[in-house]
């Protein structure tokens, strides 16, 4: 390399960002040594061809990457060296999480604080969530719980469900921050309820950890508590993980269906569900709606109260009913909204004029 196409350290280190004294330490590193060193001056000397090693070196640097990874990193291939460098980002991420919560009870033990942030979540979308979920709760005076939201919060999502036994509804949520790993506790439903136009008329909502209960912080307004249950919460997730294949299954409209659903008198509503004619709401039969069925013809019941606040409070203009015979839960979610989900027990068909299939009994 000719000398005119070699730049001294200072006039190096100008255009690559980097300091004289900076230049020298990863010279004796070996992490990137000049191209000449006058062996009279000791001068140091570096070529045209290393300032991209040099500029990538530094923004290594300011991104607090170690000396090794930097060198392992300037020595890969570039989709390997952007795979270590997303490893390298995670593993800062983390321990930025680490550091705040450490942080946040040094601060709490400090200041003898009695509330620690637990996630942060976009009102409205929070406030929508509990409101569907809250649908599948119900008074019970010896099962207290029944009328709770279970709130389970993890690094990347909030999980709402509540179950009266009759329905199981299941929502999840992309937090816009979180200040735990892990976390979880039942509220009071009738808590959450009187809470719920304070946190849909705020940008954004966060949860604090309370003695007995949970905080809501609302932007400017008054902070809400809701009392936590003591009781455990059904194991909802075993139930979940043991339920049958669906025989039936029903893509249906939401508003024709819940029209339907809402000129119906009495206690209980029979559905007959065929391939050839769709979704009928009998007795009567000769306004079908229109379904695409797959699987096995099958007529079921439902208590009215237990199967409309579940078709009311799905997502999106279609529904997917997920049908396992006439005793098993009947799973009702978008057809393309997936966040949201709800069990619904049906009741005995036969009171109302259905059929059992064959193999089930009489």
């Amino acid at each position: 390399m000719s000398s005119s196409e070699l730049m001294s350290i200072g006039v190096f280190a100008q255009r690559t960002g980097l300091t004289a004294s900076a230049l020298r330490f990863y010279a004796d590193s070996g992490l990137l040594r000049p191209a000449e060193v006058d062996p009279v001056t000791g001068y140091r000397y570096y070529g045209r061809d290393q300032f991209e090693r040099a500029v990538t070196l530094r923004r290594l640097r300011e991104m607090g990457v170690s000396l090794e990874a930097a060198d392992t990193i300037l020595s890969a291939a570039p989709a390997a060296a952007a795979r270590l460098i997303d490893d390298h980002v995670a593993r800062i991420v983390a321990d930025a999480a680490t550091v705040r919560r450490r942080a946040l009870a040094l601060k709490a033990a400090l200041t003898g604080a009695t509330h620690l942030p637990v996630v942060e979540a976009s009102g409205p979308v929070f406030a929508a969530a509990v409101e569907q979920v809250l649908a599948a709760t119900a008074h019970e005076p010896t099962m207290p719980v029944l009328n709770g939201l279970r709130v389970e919060v993890t690094r990347d999502a909030v999980t709402l469900t509540a179950t009266d036994r009759y329905r199981l509804s299941t929502r999840t949520l992309v937090p816009t921050d979180s200040f735990v790993t892990q976390w979880a506790t039942t509220v009071d439903g009738d808590d959450l309820r009187a809470a719920l136009n304070d946190l849909r008329r705020s940008a954004s909502v966060r949860i604090d950890a309370a003695p007995h209960g949970i905080r809501f912080r609302a932007g400017n307004r008054d902070d809400r508590h809701c009392r936590s249950l003591p009781d455990d919460f059904p194991d909802f997730r075993a139930m979940l993980a043991a339920l049958p294949s669906p025989t039936t299954r029903v893509a249906v409209p939401k508003g024709r269906f819940l029209g339907a659903l809402e000129s119906r008198g009495g206690e209980h509503v029979l559905l007959r569900v065929t391939a050839q004619h769709g979704l009928d709401i009998l007795p009567d039969a000769e306004h079908p709606i229109p379904a695409t069925v797959t699987g096995q013809d099958l007529a079921i019941a439902f208590e009215l109260t237990t199967l409309y606040p579940a078709v009311g409070t799905a997502i999106g203009p279609d529904l997917i009913l997920e049908l396992r015979g006439t005793d098993g839960p009947a799973t009702i979610r978008s057809a393309d909204h997936g966040d949201l989900t709800t069990l619904a027990m049906p009741t005995d068909p036969r009171p109302f004029g259905a059929t059992p299939r064959p193999g089930e009994p009489r």
